[in-house]
């Protein structure tokens, strides 16, 4: 569920009218329900609550400060993904020993910083990067605690830009190797091996991957205990998927029915990694209908939202609903193109979609865009980044600026010699 709903004719978000905000603050802009995502979140912790278990928050979902600070206060912790990761978690208030960092190109400074920072643990990728740590711990005179990733071998059964746990992609150690991975970390004196990680993906809607790659990594936690090892973190990584047009992911509660039994036998604290099943419901893009023209026999809506503001279809064909944020009773539908002013034929949001026919300056809600929306957004075409909007009750703040002409140049200087 999510706090998007309609009242009488007019979208609104929580007790907001989008339409008047859209009037106060112009479009295009994210908006984010703080009720939604904190009763995502709470739902989700709530369906583990016989096991120990924390919570980390996949930082690379939405970083935005204002909402990591929503998992702070309720209690969780965050999955990282880059030194940049690192720098907002902490400085939305989070406890370093609620941090797991991953990422397969790790570099030496983000592996000081996070060893300086006291973060709960490394999800080592590779033998060279434990060889990194090592150094680095070496040098900083911090013992580094490392979980190793174990690469499963497991289908997701998902887009295959966002399958992660093959033995063909790039992320973590294969199973045949890990043992002697494993080894090599218990060698080595400035690691202190602590847990196993595995992540097989995104936006997974069966329930059978995630078992099958559990019980591949729970046969491997009895074999690394008979070496001596003392495995206390079990990060089972992410991947639960949400509803974006017909899918049906299981619910956080039928998940943990099927995984509990597997995991309670471990003695390990779990540690999960959700991100789209935590805000991708919870955030919109609200955009304003530029133009509408028919060519050919073929209907376009041109709006000022672009593929550099969400991506995800352009990428990954993706599917977002868009709805009238003002409903007419009369409205007919058309089957007509969404699109954006980006000089690319792949500057889409929706292609033969059967819409209301909206008029220009009319407003519309591409809903489902909380996750993985302006996390991947850019400046290109030297367009300005759009600002982020947070709801709760009938409030809303302003937690990231739209950006302006100035700062697509800041940072940027014209050689002395040209001048």
């Amino acid at each position: 569920m999510h706090d998007f709903q309609y009242k009488g004719n007019q979208l609104y978000c929580e007790d907001v009218s989008i339409g008047g905000l859209a009037k106060d603050v112009g479009t295009p802009f994210y908006l984010y329900s703080y009720n939604t995502i904190k009763n995502h979140f709470r739902v989700f912790n709530s369906a583990f609550s016989n096991i120990p278990h924390l919570i980390c928050f996949a930082v690379k979902a939405n970083s935005n400060i204002a909402l990591l600070r929503i998992f702070v206060e309720e209690g969780g912790g965050f999955d990282i993904v880059s030194g940049g990761e690192l720098y907002r978690a902490l400085l939305a208030g989070a406890d370093p020993q609620k941090i797991v960092y991953t990422g397969v190109g790790k570099t030496e400074e983000e592996i000081v910083y996070a060893l300086k920072s006291n973060i709960l643990m490394l999800n080592v990728e590779s033998t060279q990067e434990l060889f990194s740590i090592d150094r680095a711990a070496e040098e900083t005179g911090i013992k580094a605690k490392v979980a190793l990733r174990v690469n499963p071998d497991i289908d997701a059964k998902t887009h295959p830009y966002i399958s992660t746990g093959l033995k063909t992609h790039k992320f973590g150690i294969s199973m045949t190797d890990a043992l002697e991975g494993y080894r090599l970390a218990q060698s080595l004196k400035n690691i202190e091996v602590v847990g196993i990680h595995k992540h097989i993906g995104s936006q997974i809607t069966h329930i059978r991957p995630f078992v099958d790659a559990l019980e591949r990594i729970v046969a491997m936690i009895d074999i690394l205990k008979s070496e001596g090892l003392n495995i206390r973190y079990l990060d089972i990584g992410g991947g639960l998927g949400i509803t974006y047009k017909d899918e049906s992911p299981p619910h956080p509660k039928e998940l943990a029915e099927e995984i509990v039994p597997i995991l309670k036998g471990t003695g390990c604290t779990i540690i999960f990694e959700p991100g789209r099943v935590i805000v991708g419901n919870a955030g919109i893009l609200v955009t304003k209908v530029l133009y509408t023209k028919q060519s050919e026999g073929k209907n376009f809506m041109i709006v000022d939202a672009a593929m550099n503001d969400l991506v995800r279809p352009s990428l990954y064909g993706s599917y977002h609903s868009i709805l009238p944020v003002s409903k007419n009773s009369d409205d007919h539908k058309i089957v007509t193109d969404v699109v954006g002013p980006i000089c690319e034929s792949g500057d889409f949001l929706a292609k033969d979609r059967v819409l209301p026919d909206f008029k220009k300056d009319s407003l519309a809600a591409v809903m489902s865009a909380g996750a993985y929306g302006f996390t991947m957004s850019s400046n290109y075409n030297s367009r300005p980044r759009v600002s982020e909007i947070l709801v709760k009750g009938n409030k809303y703040f302003m937690i990231r600026r739209r950006e302006n002409y100035e700062d697509l140049v800041r940072g940027e200087e014209i050689p002395v010699f040209m001048k």
